[in-house]
């Protein structure tokens, strides 16, 4: 089992751990490595192997190799922004995709995957246009949208659909 931190912090009221332990599990967004992370203390602490800091309110760039230990083995809901460098609508909603990570940060980890560099993510999850939207709990999708959409609509639709889908 890789090494977990103690996090430190501000209080935060977070997701509950889907085993109803007493931490949750927080996958680093430098080195993958998952730490347990009290959620009391979600949003706060460093990583226990590479000493970074596990939130700082913006998306993580995902791969293949990088993809488990944040879809499937955390337990924070995970938020996919499939996209693509060529797509004028995906490079209109990168800054609203990093204004959403400041705010839905810690209870919502947030991911860009580039379709062109990570076509067998895009093909498991079935992206027919980009840019799609992917809510992700334990490597379970539980909700999706497709095309641009302001900041004020995105993070509506991401609290609506967490509060829906328990």
């Amino acid at each position: 089992m890789p090494p977990t931190a103690q996090a430190s912090g501000h209080s935060s009221t977070g997701p509950q751990s889907s085993t109803g332990a007493d931490s949750l599990h927080v996958a680093c967004p430098h080195c993958d490595t998952l730490n347990r992370v009290p959620p009391a203390r979600l949003g706060g602490g460093k990583c226990g192997r590479c000493g970074k800091a596990l939130f700082e309110g913006k998306p993580v760039a995902l791969d293949a190799r990088r993809f488990a230990a944040h879809a499937e083995k955390s337990d924070l809901p995970l938020l996919i922004d499939f996209w693509a460098d060529w797509c004028g609508p995906c490079r209109m909603m990168a800054p609203v995709f990093t204004q959403a990570a400041a705010q839905l940060e810690p209870q919502v980890r947030l991911a860009k995957i580039d379709t062109e560099a990570s076509p067998d993510l895009a093909g498991r999850f079935g992206i027919r246009s980009i840019p799609s939207l992917v809510l992700v709990r334990h490597g379970r999708e539980i909700a999706r949208t497709a095309g641009a959409m302001p900041l004020p609509a995105l993070v509506a639709w991401v609290h609506q659909t967490l509060q829906t889908a328990g």
